[in-house]
């Protein structure tokens, strides 16, 4: 669990069945002017899954301050030749009051904030393996109180309950997750639950 000035972060992740590694990579900072948060999934699961998203990871932590369309490119063009990877980038601008998301594959987020605006993105199709492609980025104004759920395919939705978004607590949103959610993972699942303050 993090406490940034701004973002309260929790993470759940837990490895698909039969796997000691998980496939999925994560991280997530916060500077004086924006908070960046990254889930990559490398494609299949085990060790070389695990290879390609961290890839991605590395590029992220290395260039925090790139725009999100910048970091989704780089990281595209790392992966030539690799077994490639889905990619979800959340960053929050604290100047601009902004949230900017962009998602390759299946790397969902929703988000509510405390007057109960639900929003969830529908993310671009396809994978990151060094090939061109177009791609979408989401751009919102950044509300106080705004909770962010990011997660990997891992996750089904029948399992987000209403309870996940108005939880004021990311630590007892990833608790209840854990506590209420399939207890063997058919895949390699990761859930971030982010509260912008």
């Amino acid at each position: 669990m993090n406490f940034g000035k701004r973002v309260e972060v929790s993470v759940f992740q837990k490895p698909k069945k039969g796997n000691y590694e998980c496939g999925d990579s994560y991280f997530y900072t916060e500077t004086d002017n924006e908070f960046v948060c990254a889930i990559a999934d490398g494609l299949g699961s085990g060790e070389f899954a695990k290879e390609s998203s961290q890839i991605v990871i590395d590029i992220i932590k290395s260039n925090i301050h790139a725009t999100v369309e910048q970091l989704v490119k780089v990281c595209n063009s790392q992966l030539q030749g690799k077994r490639g990877a889905v990619l979800g980038i959340l960053k929050l601008d604290f100047n601009a009051k902004t949230s900017s998301f962009s998602s390759i594959g299946n790397i969902g987020i929703m988000s509510i904030t405390d007057n109960q605006e639900k929003k969830r993105n529908i993310p671009n199709s396809g994978y990151l393996a060094g090939f061109h492609r177009t791609f979408k980025v989401m751009k919102h104004q950044l509300e106080p109180n705004t909770n962010f759920i990011m997660f990997s395919d891992g996750v089904m939705d029948k399992e987000l309950s209403q309870y996940f978004f108005t939880n004021k607590s990311m630590e007892s949103i990833t608790k209840t997750y854990e506590q209420t959610s399939e207890k063997v993972r058919v895949d390699d699942t990761t859930l971030i639950a982010m509260r912008y303050v």
